[in-house]
């Protein structure tokens, strides 16, 4: 299975649709919809093929299903979810609650997360790529003064150029 990588910016038309990234349509295969979840933790969508949602629900299934964390579970991965038709052309129409949640207007930053991707209003996944940056660089400060084990055969830390 591909894994969803990069990122992209992309138009949307007057009608409201989006080209989904041809190398994030790659992954997705011959797949006619796609599955999408509004974050928790942040003002995007997330949003890949039938594991998106399977993930999900292995989680759910390990839960009680008369629990209240069953009843928050289901409700956000069947009941706060969409299914988006892919059109023939590779593009997907937003729906209002996907826009309004993501503060999507008429431009969508598409970022791959490995087996999903999510869909941002391009001016928040700028902020966010900055702050993560510089948080991916204190993290890789402090496990580099606790372990040596995070290095390669050449002895560079992965993501860390040799010079």
């Amino acid at each position: 299975m591909g894994r969803f990588l990069a990122n992209t910016v992309n138009s949307i038309d007057k009608k409201g649709r989006v080209s989904v990234p041809a190398a994030f349509r790659s992954v997705l295969g011959n797949q006619s919809a796609l599955f999408t979840m509004l974050s928790i933790s942040s003002p995007t969508v997330e949003a890949g093929g039938p594991q998106l949602i399977e993930a999900a629900e292995a989680r759910l299934a390990q839960m009680d299903p008369f629990s209240e964390e069953y009843e928050v579970w289901s409700f956000y991965i069947h009941g706060d979810s969409n299914q988006l038709k892919i059109d023939s052309d590779g593009r997907i129409t937003l729906s209002d609650d996907i826009r309004e949640h993501a503060q999507i207007e008429d431009r969508v930053a598409f970022v791959g997360r490995g087996h999903f991707f999510q869909m941002w209003e391009p001016e928040k996944f700028r902020v966010y790529q900055q702050e993560t940056r510089l948080k991916a660089l204190e993290l890789r400060k402090r496990l580099g003064s606790s372990s040596k084990t995070g290095t390669s055969q050449g002895g560079a830390v992965a993501g860390e150029r040799k010079h």
